[in-house]
């Protein structure tokens, strides 16, 4: 059972045995040839820092939460006690370092997504490299009929 009918195998291959699963159908062939005699980089911080990145990502994300909470836990309860004017500054304060803390994050999320584009990057550059097909022109512009004098003397 051939699993590819419209692509027989190249006669040098033997077919392939009747309980073999269907290969996957190979639309990006040849696009990228690796170049040949390429050695690829050694790995270094930028592989280090994506491994902790989910980490990092955790742990900036947790402890303004963790302040967050803290700070509202702290907060005096006006119906225990019945000031109202020390209660609304110390909501208004509290609602700004929330506020504050809302910036944090989020200011600590695109850093983190910079470093990791910028470990993706460098992972990329250092990887194999491709050899560009070349570009063939069809036709070229006719040299004019003076280009090969020499200058006049």
């Amino acid at each position: 059972m051939d699993s590819t009918p419209d692509r027989p195998d190249p006669p040098d291959r033997p077919a392939p045995p009747e309980n073999t699963p269907p290969r996957p159908a190979r639309a990006a062939a040849g696009w990228f040839n690796k170049l040949p005699g390429f050695h690829r980089a050694a790995p270094g911080l930028e592989w280090k820092l994506w491994k902790k990145l989910p980490l990092i990502f955790a742990v900036g994300t947790v402890l303004p939460m963790l302040l967050a909470a803290v700070a509202y836990l702290t907060l005096p309860d006006t119906a225990a006690t019945g000031i109202t004017a020390a209660s609304a500054a110390d909501e208004r304060n509290f609602m700004q370092f929330f506020y504050m803390l809302v910036g944090v994050v989020v200011l600590h999320w695109t850093l983190v997504l910079t470093l990791a584009i910028g470990c993706f990057i460098v992972m990329l550059m250092k990887g194999p490299a491709y050899v560009a097909d070349g570009y063939h022109l069809n036709e070229r512009d006719p040299a004019p009929p003076d280009a090969h004098k020499g200058p006049e003397k």
